[in-house]
C-alpha cells in the first residue's frame, strides 16, 4: 500500500483569503496531501462569537489533521504559533513565515511598525474597507523584484473570494495591534522553521531572526530579496525549504 504524504496545512494573513496560497499549493501537491484553511470572517467563512487569538487558533486546530505541518503566514503566523502551544498533539511541525511574536513596536521591541499606522487602516476600513485592503497588499510587495507582477497576484487573490466581514477585519486588526507571544515563545517545543523576507517592511527581517534565536528548535531562512509575500515572489525556494524542513 503507497504511503500517505505528509500533511501541511496552510493559513494566510489579516484581510486575505485562502487563494493566496494557490501556487504554493500547487508547488508542493506532488510531495505532500496541503490543506488550505481560511480565518473566521474572511473569504465567505461565518464569523465566530468570540475573537481572540485563543478562540481563533482553537477554530484552526479543530480542522487540522492530527500530527499536522502548521504554516502561518503574517497573522497566520501568530494563530499557527498560538495553535501550537496550546495544541501540541495536534501541530508537530511549525512553519512562521513573515511573522512576528510582536507587530506594533514599543520602547522594548524595536522590530514592528508603529501603533497609528496600523489604527489609521483600522479607521479607513470603516470609509471604504475594499481600498484599504488593497492599499494594505501594496506595502506587501514594497521594495521586491518585480513589484507590480507580484502585487497582481496577492489582488488576484484577495478579489476572487468574497470580501471579509467587517467585524472580522476590525478584530482581526484588534489582533494585530494587541499580540505579544515573546514571553510564550519558549513553551513552543516544536521543530519550526522560520522564514523571512529580506526587504519585508511589515514584519522586519530582525523579527524573523529574534524568533529563531528564541524558539527552542528553530531554523531560520532569509531570503535577501524578498518582501512580506515569499510564497509568491520566492515559490520555488520556499518550497524547497519546506520540503528539506519536514523531511530532515
Amino acid at each position: 500500500m503507497k504511503p500517505s504524504k505528509p500533511v501541511i496545512a496552510l493559513l494566510h494573513g489579516w484581510g486575505m483569503n485562502a487563494r493566496v496560497f494557490d501556487t504554493l499549493s500547487a508547488r508542493l501537491a506532488p510531495e505532500f496531501d496541503v490543506h488550505t484553511h481560511t480565518l473566521p470572517g474572511h473569504g465567505g467563512r461565518a464569523v465566530l462569537s468570540i475573537n481572540t487569538l485563543h478562540s481563533w487558533a482553537d477554530d484552526l486546530v479543530k480542522q487540522l489533521p492530527a500530527h499536522s505541518t502548521l504554516l502561518g503566514w503574517s497573522l497566520g503566523g501568530q494563530i499557527a504559533m498560538r495553535a501550537a502551544i496550546d495544541h501540541p498533539d495536534k501541530v508537530a511541525r511549525l512553519i512562521v513565515m513573515s511573522s512576528t511574536p510582536r507587530f506594533v513596536a514599543s520602547d522594548d521591541w524595536a522590530h514592528g511598525m508603529a501603533l497609528s499606522d496600523l489604527q489609521t487602516f483600522g479607521a479607513d476600513l470603516v470609509s471604504d474597507p475594499q481600498s484599504t485592503l488593497l492599499r494594505f497588499l501594496s506595502l506587501q510587495t514594497r521594495g521586491v523584484a518585480g513589484q507590480k507582477a507580484l502585487l497582481q497576484q496577492l489582488r488576484a487573490a484577495f478579489l476572487d473570494a468574497p470580501l471579509s466581514d467587517a467585524e472580522a477585519l476590525k478584530q482581526g486588526l484588534a489582533l494585530l495591534c494587541m499580540t505579544d507571544l515573546r514571553a510564550e515563545i519558549p513553551r513552543l517545543m516544536q521543530p519550526t522553521l522560520v522564514i523571512h523576507g529580506g526587504l519585508d517592511t511589515l514584519t522586519p527581517a530582525a523579527a524573523g531572526i529574534w524568533l529563531a534565536d528564541n524558539l527552542p528548535n528553530a531554523r531560520h531562512i532569509e531570503l535577501a530579496r524578498a518582501a512580506h509575500a515569499p510564497h509568491l515572489s520566492h515559490r520555488d525556494e520556499v518550497a524547497a525549504e519546506i520540503g528539506r524542513f519536514i523531511h530532515a
